[in-house]
């Protein structure tokens, strides 16, 4: 386990942006069958989803979530030194996502930009990178941006992925402090060798020349090599395992308990893992939020959306464990506190950057 502690710096606000579109699963009978249906949310936990339109990117929903922050926050946007993109639904294959966000959000140039290619577990792995680059850096605050348009890679016949992903994107706002009390600790690891356990094989350059032919997989199910593919039982076991395993080494390296933590907020993969690894690691399930039910898997944004949905307008300082896991495979967790009364209202939206748009009859 990579242990690291950062010192001296706060979280001052946090934003969420999801589409307006949602998708009750009852609407996938005619595709999949009632039975089907219904076996899939119970097991799942999910009741609807949120689904962007066609045009709207990631960053779009990211970008809105950050310049409302902006906005209520009143930054100095030439205090902002360091930007991070989390995300596995970039705008480009190049250039990074991070310096078409820079651009969107007016930054100086005095700021490092940086993407993160990283799913579930990006919220914690992006939060620990921010930090890190903030922590030694001359500049007073960093933005990080998770955000994922999940459902864009999935077949549309594929019953074990369409009906869990949505959409949404967030901002998180740090900030270094003189005498600051807040204690950041996170403990991560990485496991490369089931890095196809969850995988898009085609559309970027190992597998460039695959046709986008849509045939019958070993599991029964419709998808091209475009699609998004998970090994359901290799990711079960290893949720199920090595997640609440590393919470339990973490909470042992930091001689900390459960008790410890007002909240355990975790990536909302489904509610029966949730169940898993709060009886694995003895966490008591009311102190586990869940919105799963109504905005499903939403990837790298997991851990913020939880956040929003259920602590929006309140005011107390809480202490939370936080753990991501997926894609990679990898997985994280981390003692955060925050004060609720820094996160703003779940912003509804499905604004597009149409400058965005790159023909080549544009090209200088």
């Amino acid at each position: 386990m990579l242990l690291s502690t950062h010192h001296n710096i706060s979280i001052k606000g946090l934003a969420v942006a999801v589409p307006s579109g949602r998708i009750s699963v009852d609407s996938f009978y005619p595709s999949f069958g009632e039975d089907i249906v219904q076996k899939f949310s119970e097991m799942a936990g999910v009741k609807q989803i949120t689904r962007s339109i066609d045009q709207q990117t990631a960053s779009d929903l990211g970008y809105i979530a950050a310049k409302k922050l902006i906005i209520e926050k009143n930054i100095d946007t030439n205090e902002i030194g360091v930007l991070v993109f989390v995300s596995q639904k970039p705008d480009y294959r190049s250039p990074a996502t991070a310096f078409v966000l820079q651009h969107r959000l007016g930054l100086g140039k005095e700021v490092i930009c940086l993407d993160i290619n990283l799913a579930c577990s990006g919220f914690v792995y992006g939060l620990q990178t921010t930090l890190s680059l903030l922590k030694n850096s001359s500049k007073k605050k960093a933005l990080l941006i998770t955000a994922d348009t999940s459902n864009k890679t999935l077949s549309p016949e594929d019953r074990t992925m369409i009906m869990l992903f949505g959409d949404s994107g967030s901002a998180v706002l740090l900030e270094k402090e003189d005498q600051g009390n807040a204690v950041f600790q996170f403990g991560l690891r990485s496991n490369g060798y089931k890095f196809k356990s969850i995988i898009t094989p085609a559309g970027a350059f190992r597998n460039r020349d695959l046709p986008n032919k849509v045939e019958e997989w070993a599991d029964g199910i419709k998808r091209s090599d475009y699609n998004t593919h998970m090994k359901g039982m290799d990711v079960f076991g290893f949720s199920i395992t090595d997640v609440p395993n590393l919470i339990i080494d973490f909470l042992e390296a930091t001689k900390t308990e459960t008790s410890h933590y007002d909240v355990v907020a975790l990536h909302q993969a489904n509610i029966y893992i949730l169940k898993q690894i709060s009886r694995k690691v003895k966490i008591p399930f009311e102190k586990i939020p869940v919105s799963i039910d109504r905005y499903g898997n939403n990837s790298s944004n997991s851990i913020p959306l939880l956040l929003a949905d259920h602590f929006e307008g309140k005011s107390q300082v809480l202490k939370i464990l936080i753990s991501g896991f997926g894609a990679g495979l990898s997985w994280a967790c981390g003692s955060i506190a925050m004060d609720t009364k820094d996160i703003l209202p779940i912003i509804i939206t499905d604004d597009i950057y149409t400058q965005g748009d790159f023909k080549s009859s544009e090209h200088d």
